[in-house]
């Protein structure tokens, strides 16, 4: 199950992170983000041994997502070395989001 964070974990779970990181910015009200859940949640399950994969509520962490210039949900940021390497707006099939996501494993 992938972990829900709040912006006063963001920097030890994605910032400090080892490993890279996938952030899932994504809001309750929000039907892409519902239908792109299980794809991350595939993704989170398949990739455990080389990323982490985290959710960022952006009405509970409005300060997070403001940070990072979210201004449509759902965004996946893929973070490494505590930078962002890749940004992914709206929903997108599982292939296309492997294929965004491994090429910075």
């Amino acid at each position: 199950m992938v972990k829900s964070i709040t912006a006063g974990e963001f920097k030890d779970t994605v910032l400090a992170s080892e490993r890279p990181v996938l952030v899932d910015f994504w809001a309750e009200w929000c039907g892409p983000c519902r239908m792109v859940a299980p794809v991350v949640e595939q993704i989170a399950d398949e990739l455990a041994d080389r990323l982490e994969v985290v959710k960022v509520n952006v009405d509970d962490e409005s300060t997070v997502a403001a940070e990072y210039n979210i201004l449509s949900i759902p965004t996946l940021m893929v973070f490494k070395n505590g930078e962002v390497v890749e940004t992914i707006v709206g929903f997108q099939a599982k292939p296309d989001l492997m294929a965004k996501i491994e090429k910075h494993l």
